[in-house]
């Protein structure tokens, strides 16, 4: 156990360092998001003149901001979940359901990375309708983006997810083998209203 508990303060320690440059990630990217589309608005509304790239820059952005921002609501328990069940059995139950679920997450965690990257593989084949790289700000030719950039959200997202997912099932095994262990947390964890 002393192993496992070693390996788990080095993973909480990289989840939580790598969530909070994702949650600053998504901070930003949902910042330029909103600008994007009041620059959209603004030319659509007030000079009768849509320019073509705001909406799938806005896009861009938005899967960004999802994948980066995913990881810590998992982490957090911030998804969507029904928990009328868990009311009904006993805490060791409660525990071994858990860790059941997580295993099984893990799964669908794994089958989905394997899926984002061989769509980011695809991605370079392709390149956005609208959006272009700068490039002419330096003397060179403007090109369009490749949709593989874009793509990446998802793998990104669903890595970091996966990571989260193995620090669940270590905290949740070793909980379920002495719920009075004490386990690293999250330091940045929100507090919840009543606790």
């Amino acid at each position: 156990f002393e192993t496992m508990i070693f390996l788990l303060k080095g993973l909480v320690g990289f989840n939580t360092i790598c969530l909070r440059l994702g949650r600053q990630l998504a901070w930003i990217a949902i910042g330029l998001m909103v600008i994007i589309i009041l620059i959209q608005v603004f030319f659509r509304y007030g000079l009768n003149s849509a320019l073509p790239w705001p909406d799938e820059a806005a896009r861009f952005l938005m899967l960004w901001m999802t994948g980066f921002i995913a990881p810590s609501a998992y982490r957090w328990g911030g998804f969507v979940s029904i928990e009328m069940l868990f009311r009904l059995l006993p805490s060791k139950m409660v525990k071994i359901v858990t860790l059941m679920l997580l295993m099984i997450s893990l799964l669908v965690l794994v089958v989905g990375l394997q899926l984002g990257l061989k769509h980011v593989d695809s991605g370079w084949l392709f390149s956005s309708s609208s959006l272009k790289w700068p490039l002419h700000l330096i003397g060179m030719e403007a090109t369009r983006v490749k949709l593989a950039w874009m793509y990446m959200s998802l793998p990104v997202g669903l890595a970091m997810m996966t990571l989260v997912n193995v620090e669940l099932i270590i905290k949740n095994f070793l909980w379920l083998w002495n719920p009075n262990l004490e386990l690293p947390i999250d330091p940045d964890q929100p507090k919840r209203d009543g606790s």
